[in-house]
């Protein structure tokens, strides 16, 4: 393939601005995995369930206390209802034996009760502390992960900033250049970082590999307008010494004086 020589030289621009884009995009890569918010979401989100729990175990708490407490005031009414029968002097001898017994019953039973009912809050205080410090916690937590959503936020912005004037400027450089050169580097753009790279002495500017004497003997003796290709990463090598040999046109040499 033929492209004057200041065409190929603008692959150069066009490759560090993909360069940049490629960097710009592992950036924006490890933002999604950036461990201070990653551990800020987890953080929230562990204790956001724990509150929860414990404010379903609360609920349940509160529906055993209620009906614990149902229960204690259903005896307790008996007890006062069978008091008063037996107060009443209208029972009889055999009735007032059942009532005592089951006077001395329901107190058995009320004593159970009560002694439920003082657990059943003690278990109570201890879960509404529990639920007051981690309720603390997630409002922590949640300014924490406030700050890292911002402080992401912030770096999200500047990357799109730069990625949209990256681009812009790619596009600006890839008009300049002949279509068919664009071409080839997009093709070997797509299958490698590198597709454009300053030959550099004997040394690929790419895979940094430095060619032997006789492999730049075919390269030096290259007309000027002539694409080169690195043997080794196979990516378009972009001559920034000028071969011994004549240019084959004659277009650009007012810049050619610019490398002589």
């Amino acid at each position: 393939m033929k492209a004057d020589l200041f065409d190929q030289r603008r692959l150069l621009e066009l490759q560090a601005v993909d360069t940049q884009l490629t960097q710009l995009g592992q950036r924006r890569k490890k933002l999604d995995a950036d461990p201070v918010y990653a551990t800020a979401v987890q953080r929230q989100r562990a204790l956001a369930d724990k509150a929860a729990n414990l404010t379903g175990d609360l609920a349940d708490l509160d529906r055993d206390i209620e009906r614990v407490e149902r229960e204690v005031e259903l005896v307790t009414k008996r007890a006062e209802s069978d008091r008063t029968r037996m107060a009443s002097g209208a029972a009889t001898a055999k009735e007032l034996e059942g009532l005592q017994s089951e006077l001395e019953s329901l107190a058995r039973r009320q004593r159970t009760l009560e002694d439920d009912q003082l657990e059943l809050m003690e278990r109570r205080e201890v879960l509404d502390a529990e639920l007051g410090e981690v309720r603390r916690q997630v409002e922590e937590s949640r300014q924490v992960l406030a700050d890292a959503e911002a402080d992401r936020g912030r770096q999200i912005g500047e990357i799109d900033a730069e990625t949209a004037d990256a681009t812009s400027t790619r596009e600006a450089l890839a008009i300049n250049i002949p279509d068919r050169l664009v071409e080839l580097y997009e093709r070997l753009h797509a299958k490698q970082p590198i597709a454009a790279a300053e030959l550099v002495g004997r040394r690929c500017g790419s895979c940094r590999l430095e060619k032997s004497p006789a492999d730049m003997i075919p390269i030096k003796s290259a007309p000027i307008d002539e694409v080169i290709r690195c043997e080794e990463c196979n990516c378009i090598l972009i001559r920034t010494e000028l071969p011994q040999s004549k240019p084959t046109s004659l277009g650009s040499e007012d810049e050619l004086k610019k490398y002589t």
